[in-house]
């Protein structure tokens, strides 16, 4: 039991108690963040049941990343003028009437509308999460904080496929729905009780151009990286959005450098603790992502496997990394994070060459003990640096830098899977041409060529750990 002393306390100086505050925040983030990747086994079923074609059915799950992506980084100018509970509430309202709307959508477009309305909570939640946990935890405890955080943000979107095979296969796919609805009912009843107001509002002036700017620049970044995902590089729409997405980022950049009050503080950068930090998460956040996109390829197409046989071999791995995330958060608080980084960075480098050389022989149990240990190896790297990194920033300094944390991984993780997904294609199509068992053996060589660029990406994330310092457990300013 906590003594009054260590218990957090809200705008008002009142003490409360922390453990129900933490609960309604890690299951209101989980059933946003499941959201992201619960679709993907479904989309065959969806595609089947409202008639529409591969293209169509994939603006599903892109949109629900885009509109997310797009509401991250105003989430810290939300913290800062409306109350964190208010926010809290609208976010789940969003996403509980977002999801109404899917469980009952009998076309593609009226799905569509529901997704884009779940995702606005999502956008919204995320962050708010990250900046509630780390304020409500002393400075001393935050690794421990942050070790929740990463088993929410990690464990939900790798459990998700498994969930969903399970689903689809035995029911309709609107159960997806029917299911998560009433535990997000649930989760605003808890919330009623347990959610505090632990943030000052400052409520800062207002910058529509900028809010233009953000969204517009963000969209067109994240829509690009998409269409590279479903079409290539190559395509003249991916280029034209990404190169027009970046120019509007560095206006939208410039002109946060000259406001008195910044709609997102860009700041945060100066702290070198907190850039190095985020680089590296986004990273790792890449090759999670674009693994788990490129092995049920491997075991659908390769070795035959049904949606709910390939999400099952990732469900080990999933636990692997939800039980470890908070260890490593304890760890953090006690030794710093430089040899954790250090030691996470070379078991998830060092699980990850395997996947290179996978062959149509290779056993089930193999890939299932190799995946578990990538996800020791992230568990152990990925939200010590992030507490690191975010640890370096003053108080109130900490919503904006979780809102670009958290922009920053969104567009990295599109880009993972584009850039993973599509060095596949490109060796498929290569090897094709060299190749009899045309249907086989050049999706292999992609696959292994796909985990080959995951491969490289960490590599570039374990060198950049060297150039980490060890910050003590107390917060500090660089």
């Amino acid at each position: 039991m906590e003594n009054t002393q260590t218990q957090p306390v809200d705008i008002n100086g009142k003490h409360f108690k922390r453990a129900g505050f933490v609960l309604v925040l890690m299951l209101g983030t989980f059933l946003t963040i499941i959201n992201q990747t619960l679709l993907v086994t479904a989309l065959p079923k969806i595609m089947s049941d409202l008639a529409i074609n591969a293209i169509d059915a994939q603006w599903l799950i892109t949109s629900f990343m885009l509109i997310s992506g797009i509401m991250i980084p105003a989430s810290a100018f939300f913290l800062n003028t409306i109350t964190n509970r208010k926010l809290f509430f609208t976010a789940m309202a969003c996403f509980a009437i977002g999801t109404v709307i899917c469980a009952l959508s009998t076309t593609f477009n009226t799905l569509l509308l529901g997704r884009i309305i779940q995702a606005i909570g999502s956008g919204m939640m995320i962050p708010l999460m990250q900046t509630l946990m780390f304020l409500v935890y002393p400075a001393e405890r935050r690794g421990e904080a942050m070790g929740l955080v990463g088993m929410v943000i990690a464990f939900s979107p790798a459990i998700a496929p498994t969930v969903s095979g399970w689903i689809v296969d035995f029911y309709n796919w609107r159960y997806l729905f029917y299911i998560i609805l009433p535990i997000v009912g649930i989760n605003m009843v808890l919330a009623f009780f347990f959610m505090k107001n632990i943030i000052n509002v400052t409520k800062p002036k207002v910058d529509f151009f900028s809010i233009f700017l953000s969204s517009l620049g963000v969209g067109l970044l994240l829509y690009g990286i998409s269409v590279a995902g479903n079409v290539g590089w190559q395509n003249k729409t991916t280029w034209i959005s990404c190169v027009l997405g970046i120019v509007v980022i560095i206006l939208f950049s410039s002109r946060q450098f000259k406001l008195a009050q910044p709609f997102l503080e860009l700041r945060v950068f100066k702290s070198r603790m907190f850039t190095l930090s985020t680089i590296i998460v986004a990273i790792i956040f890449m090759t999670m992502i674009g693994s788990e996109i490129l092995l049920p390829i491997y075991t659908q197409s390769i070795k035959g496997f049904s949606a709910l046989q390939s999400g099952l071999i990732l469900l080990p791995g999933a636990i692997v990394l939800g039980v470890i995330s908070p260890i490593a958060g304890k760890l953090f608080d006690t030794y710093g994070v430089k040899k954790i980084s250090m030691i996470g960075m070379f078991i998830l480098t060092v699980a990850t060459v395997p996947f290179l050389l996978l062959t149509k022989d290779t056993a089930t149990w193999w890939i299932v003990c190799l995946y578990s240990l990538r996800m020791l190896g992230m568990g152990f790297v990925m939200m010590p640096l992030a507490t690191a990194g975010i640890n370096a920033l003053p108080n109130e300094l900490i919503s904006h830098g979780s809102s670009i944390n958290n922009t920053v991984r969104q567009v990295f993780a599109s880009l993972g899977a584009a850039i993973m997904v599509g060095v596949m294609s490109a060796s498929v199509t290569r090897y094709s041409n060299d190749y009899v068992d045309i249907s086989l053996t050049p999706l292999l060589k992609g696959l292994n060529s796909g985990f080959m660029s995951g491969f490289i990406l960490l590599a570039i994330a374990f060198i950049l750990c060297f150039f980490v310092k060890s910050p003590t457990n107390v917060k500090q300013n660089e």
